[in-house]
């Protein structure tokens, strides 16, 4: 009987036992890496760019500098579902769709905010996609885009859609957007949301004397809850830079012409946002306070100078950027988001006008204060 019951015991051991009934060979799978979204004759066009990661992969027996081939899938259909299954139909493989790392959306795409809700919807509804990824819009073919190398043809990984991080580290212009961020923006009541517009530049790289092209972020598109306001290029949002806590490194000449006088790196800004009523309207006051140190030294100019010229150039894109903002009425500087927090009942009556809300007059007064840190090697004259 001891013998029969240990038996017994064993074998319900053995059924308890825990196995990989649903393993998936990890070899035999597509990795998703990147997804676009396109709008044509009524459907959905959907692509996805897929990687190889045994190509991708460091260790000491990758070969640096090797081409890494990138596949690009397309599906359509009348809903973003559809255009994602069709996919499944040619893939081959299984695919796995947890190491999406950006989202790309192209212009006439964005157009219909609608769509941008139904596409997100469906994007974060499946589990295997994350909330951490980064957003984008474009004017370029997403095939064009998905098939981009970066330079010393290294992957798709190691360029600026992926990894936008090394490059904002050194010249910070138009901030990242992650897709959790972009969804919190897009259901704001006030303000708008900032897709960083990505392109291909054709004429900065040559491998040899063969032109490479390249990413580059050339503008932003506002959207704005159920309203696409439209596109502003990179020179236009100049001033946009200066209100970023997150602001590392960006530079200006001084003046800002075709003959400066110096070339100076701006870092750590400290922005604030205040409003005033006056006769029923809201104005706004914009206080910035940053730190700089001296790039390239032209003509000798003293430290009192290079501040008082780097105030100067700054308020100057903060206002422009502004009104650029107001010629497709979108709130660039964020003035409606913080009268929001601050005075929800004068942003209400403002809203229930129904036009857009701020003029030229509305951003009043810009105060700047630059402090130098330090000229690098070299001295300069104090005063």
């Amino acid at each position: 009987m001891k013998k029969w019951a240990l038996v017994a015991a064993s074998t319900v051991l053995l059924l308890l036992q825990t196995s990989c009934w649903n393993s998936k060979d990890i070899q035999n799978m597509a990795y998703v890496t990147a997804v676009g979204f396109d709008y044509e004759n009524g459907k959905y066009m959907t692509y996805v760019q897929v990687l190889n990661f045994s190509n991708v992969a460091k260790g000491e027996a990758a070969e640096v500098g090797k081409n890494v081939p990138t596949w690009i899938g397309k599906g359509e259909g009348v809903t973003v579902t559809e255009s994602f299954n069709s996919i499944y139909a040619t893939s081959q493989l299984r695919i796995f769709w947890g190491h999406v790392k950006a989202i790309v959306a192209s212009e006439r795409f964005l157009k219909n905010s609608a769509r941008v809700r139904e596409a997100y919807d469906m994007a974060n509804r499946y589990r295997e996609i994350r909330y951490n990824i980064l957003i984008y819009g474009t004017k370029e073919p997403l095939r064009n885009i998905f098939a981009q190398k970066s330079n010393l043809n290294m992957s798709p990984l190691e360029t600026l859609l992926a990894t936008p991080a090394q490059t904002y580290s050194q010249r910070s212009y138009i901030l990242p957007l992650y897709g959790y961020k972009m969804i919190a923006q897009f259901n704001e009541p006030a303000g708008a949301a900032l897709l960083p517009s990505i392109t291909l530049d054709q004429r900065s790289w040559t491998e040899d004397l063969k032109e490479r092209t390249m990413f580059k972020i050339d503008g932003g598109y506002f959207l704005n809850g159920q309203q696409f306001n439209g596109w502003l290029s990179e020179q236009d949002l100049e001033g946009y830079r200066w209100l970023q806590k997150k602001l590392q490194r960006s530079p200006i000449n001084i003046p800002d012409d075709d003959s400066p006088d110096a070339a100076i790196v701006l870092i750590k800004p400290k922005p604030s946002i205040h409003h005033e009523v006056r006769n029923g309207k809201a104005y706004f006051h914009v206080k910035l306070s940053i730190q700089a140190f001296v790039d390239e030294l032209i003509r000798n100019r003293s430290k009192k100078e290079i501040e008082a010229g780097a105030a100067k150039v700054i308020e100057d894109q903060i206002r422009k950027t502004y009104e650029k903002g107001l010629q497709i009425k979108a709130d660039v500087l964020g003035l409606g988001s913080c009268l929001y927090r601050d005075n929800p009942k004068m942003w209400h009556e403002m809203q229930d006008e129904g036009d857009f809300a701020l003029d030229k007059d509305s951003l009043d007064r810009i105060e700047v204060k630059v402090k130098l840190q330090h000229s690098g090697k070299y001295k300069m004259r104090v005063q």
